[in-house]
């Protein structure tokens, strides 16, 4: 498979999973209604959270329905950070930039999560949970950044 393909095709991946990642956002009642059936299956903690979340979720959407304006904000986010690819998709070797801001972006979750999350009293193996987004995140785009530049090389 040719390079430029790879490097398409891991792009690709990285805009489906912002755009499949912000999609859960809007229907986050719905969906831990959903892992609520599964309590049982988790670690006593983790379920208990959920269902803390959960109830909170149905509490508030009941009385103040506006705030849940807010996840469709978080899911827009998700798809407009996807079409920034758009750029490399086309001309990765002009665009390589894209990839090192994403990076960047993938770093800062360490600091948000580690400094907002426990000022917002979420359970630390929710944190963790989150730092594995930045993690999970700058796998595929150092791999793709490393292809760029052998791209770039070759040309």
């Amino acid at each position: 498979m040719k390079l430029i393909t790879k490097i398409r095709l891991l792009i690709l991946f990285f805009m489906i999973a912002l755009i499949v990642s912000g999609a859960t956002a809007m229907p986050a009642e719905t969906g831990l209604n959903w892992l609520m059936q599964y309590k049982n299956v988790m670690p006593v903690r983790m379920g208990n959270w959920l269902q803390t979340c959960y109830l909170a979720l149905v509490d508030t959407n009941a009385k103040y329905p506006f705030l849940a304006y807010g996840y469709d904000w978080l899911a827009f986010a998700h798809f407009v950070i996807a079409l920034s690819f758009i750029g490399p998709l086309k001309d990765p070797v002009k665009n390589i930039w894209i990839i090192d801001w994403q990076i960047l972006c993938c770093v800062a979750v360490f600091p948000l999560a580690l400094i907002a999350g426990p000022i917002r009293q979420i359970p630390i193996f929710h944190i963790v949970i989150d730092c594995c987004f930045g993690l999970l995140g700058i796998i595929p785009l150092v791999i793709c950044r490393r292809w760029i530049k052998k791209l770039e090389a070759a040309s």
